[in-house]
């Protein structure tokens, strides 16, 4: 071809520049800067990363020493603090007697039964106030206004007097050792029919240490049988309070079970380490035929 612009229909023209050959078609280009590039890149690269370094250990070393409380050993007693609370009650006395504690939680006075060294059961009808054996009774079921009967399951020495779950709450009472709990079933109810022993249902008010919502919200005078870490006792509001404030009031006590017993001004006795009797509240009204106490006995 003699023109560079003369191209046949069977031809073609790469247009650019020719290979890097040392001639005319590969002027101008210098390979080595691209070295030049990459090196400044691998410089910047270290640089930085000898800046972080450096700023992580000034970091490092002005930060304070952490310092790890060591968990406690499981020791009776560590810095105040047990496994389990602090009983209320004297626990070296060993005579048969009910003692009574007032305790101020969340501005509500409660009083506060512990039988010592007494046996659990249930009867039906008020207890003899005459009969010196009773360290402790209150009622413990509640009754239908309109027939008279126990509401939800009752057994009285192995003997079921009234069926239903009408309540979650429960109290088992087998081989003389009481059981405070919530469920909607509990074997215990079966229990006590096979071994002579005593069960009924009520309100349930603390649970495993949490409190249970009941959904009535008015107030009256509160009492309920309860669990502290396997110490039973009775606990009375002075004042009329809701379920909820009472409930709560047990919580922060340190009560892990609880369940309601009859309230109001229900009729109960004890008699205190004097062998003095006292009577909680007085009878009122007339007396249902079911009407059911638990009471604690002397153990001799």
């Amino acid at each position: 071809m003699s023109r560079n612009d003369d191209i046949k229909d069977n031809e073609f023209r790469v247009i650019g520049k020719g290979p890097d050959t040392g001639t005319d078609s590969g002027k101008g280009r210098k390979p080595w800067r691209g070295w030049i590039v990459v090196a400044a890149v691998v410089m910047l690269l270290a640089g930085a990363g000898a800046l972080y370094l450096y700023q992580r250990q000034s970091t490092i070393a002005t930060e304070p020493e952490v310092v790890f409380e060591p968990l406690p050993e499981k020791d009776d007693e560590v810095k105040g603090i047990t496994e389990t609370p602090v009983p209320l009650g004297n626990q070296k006395d060993s005579t048969s007697y009910t003692e009574h504690l007032e305790i101020d939680i969340n501005d509500i006075t409660l009083d506060i039964y512990i039988p010592h060294h007494g046996i659990p059961s249930l009867s039906v009808g008020a207890p003899d106030i005459n009969d010196g054996s009773v360290i402790l009774a209150t009622q413990a079921a509640d009754i239908r206004a309109d027939n008279g009967k126990i509401v939800g399951a009752f057994v009285l020495k192995g003997k079921p007097l009234s069926w239903g779950l009408s309540k979650k709450g429960f109290c088992g009472i087998i081989d003389g050792e009481i059981t405070v709990g919530v469920a909607d079933n509990s074997p215990l109810f079966e229990k006590a029919t096979e071994t002579g022993g005593y069960f009924f249902r009520q309100f349930p008010l603390v649970d495993n240490g949490q409190l249970v919502e009941n959904e009535y919200k008015g107030k009256s005078i509160r009492k309920a049988l309860c669990d502290r870490r396997g110490e039973i006792f009775v606990a009375m509001s002075r004042t009329p309070e809701s379920f909820h404030d009472f409930a709560q009031a047990l919580v922060d006590l340190g009560v892990s079970n609880a369940i309601y017993l009859v309230g109001s001004q229900s009729y109960g006795i004890y008699r205190d380490s004097a062998d003095s009797l006292t009577v909680i509240y007085d009878k009122y009204g007339h007396r249902y035929k079911y009407e059911n106490y638990i009471l604690w006995r002397k153990d001799s």
